[in-house]
């Protein structure tokens, strides 16, 4: 259901997902195509925290990984604890596959033995055998943080221009609020599988804390700046008119109601973690949520929502000369859930455990 509600909300929202491409490890997707549901949706952690929680409690020294454009390579993080409220990590990755196929090159099978350790010496010294990241992040006050990062993936090409983001969270009260740029900003088709790299994006989004019942709104203004080029691909193929420089604006609005019909109060088995916290109760409920969006393009990407406005008549506006175009459109679903079970048991204590 997460998955689901994630490929929903990306058809009108621009959200990450996780990718090896970069040492971040997230890529944005393009507006307006929503990821397909076998992609992971990017996570809030970014991916220099993961490998530093894993050294720490998990004694991995140096974390392998595999990709298909890399192969196996070999990742460390340093802390660089800088104050209570300022912390630093340094992310530096190693290409072990193009190492040993340097190794090897020139001397058949027997590469290795040939070469003698000056030599070996050398290879190290290749920089495209390396990529190089940095991340820092502020706590600037107990509702505002600041998220600094920058990589050089010389893995690449030697001429690899370095990716540097900026992220500004502040918590209100009743939503959060969200800034954030990057230089060059990736973005990845779901259609073609290819990427694109935006010389400029911006990106300031406003949304109201999730509710279990109640109204709730999203708003998000979004800017692109240069010509976007393709990331390790056919140089030929189209580029998405949603990436071309310009602003949009997009907003939506939502009434959310649950209703629980029936929900057990029985006592759950004792010393027994259920297999989802969230499902240990069986209920029957049901749901129901009515809202409105706008979305307004100015410039060049203003083409997008014109191809969407084909089938939304009435609910659009486009005006050539000012490259502008609007588009407004309705939303309404209900749903009904019902469940027995707690998650407690086990079907079958042999091969595939399921719960129910």
């Amino acid at each position: 259901m997460k998955k689901l509600r994630w490929a929903i909300d990306g058809e009108l929202w621009e959200l990450d997902a996780s990718t090896p491409r970069t040492l971040e490890g997230a890529a944005r997707a393009v507006p307006g195509k929503a990821l397909p549901l076998g992609l992971s949706r990017g996570t809030k952690l970014f991916r220099p925290n993961q490998i530093d929680f894993m050294q720490r409690f998990m004694v991995a020294p140096f974390l392998p990984s595999y990709t298909h454009h890399l192969g196996v390579t070999i990742q460390r993080v340093l802390s660089i604890p800088v104050t209570e409220n300022w912390s630093a990590l340094l992310l530096g990755q190693f290409n072990l596959r193009k190492f040993l196929s340097s190794l090897k090159e020139n001397g058949g099978g027997d590469g290795v033995r040939k070469r003698d350790l000056k030599s070996i010496g050398k290879l190290f010294l290749d920089k495209s055998l390396y990529a190089l990241g940095f991340s820092s992040e502020v706590l600037l006050t107990p509702d505002d943080t600041l998220l600094l990062s920058s990589d050089s993936y010389y893995a690449h090409n030697s001429s690899s221009i370095p990716r540097k983001k900026s992220v500004f969270h502040h918590k209100f009260p009743h939503h959060n609020l969200t800034v954030d740029a990057a230089w060059p900003a990736l973005f990845v088709d779901k259609e073609t599988g290819t990427y694109w790299d935006v010389p400029f994006s911006m990106a300031i989004d406003l949304a109201s804390l999730p509710l279990d019942s109640g109204l709730s709104y999203h708003l998000c203004l979004h800017h692109n700046h240069g010509s976007p080029k393709q990331f390790q691909g056919d140089p030929i193929a189209q580029v998405p008119a949603s990436l071309f420089p310009g602003v949009s604006a997009k907003c939506a609005f939502s009434y959310e109601k649950n209703v629980d019909i029936w929900r057990s109060k029985a006592q759950k088995l004792k010393m027994v973690q259920p297999y989802d916290i969230f499902l240990s109760d069986p209920h029957v409920s049901a749901s129901g949520t009515i809202g409105a969006s706008l979305s307004a393009s100015f410039g060049e990407s203003s083409i997008r929502l014109v191809e969407d406005a084909k089938d939304v008549k009435h609910l659009s506006y486009h005006n050539p000369t000012l490259k502008s175009t609007l588009l407004g459109d309705i939303f309404a679903s209900v749903s009904f859930t019902a469940q027995h079970g707690n998650f407690q048991r086990l079907v079958s204590e042999h091969g595939f455990p399921f719960w129910f």
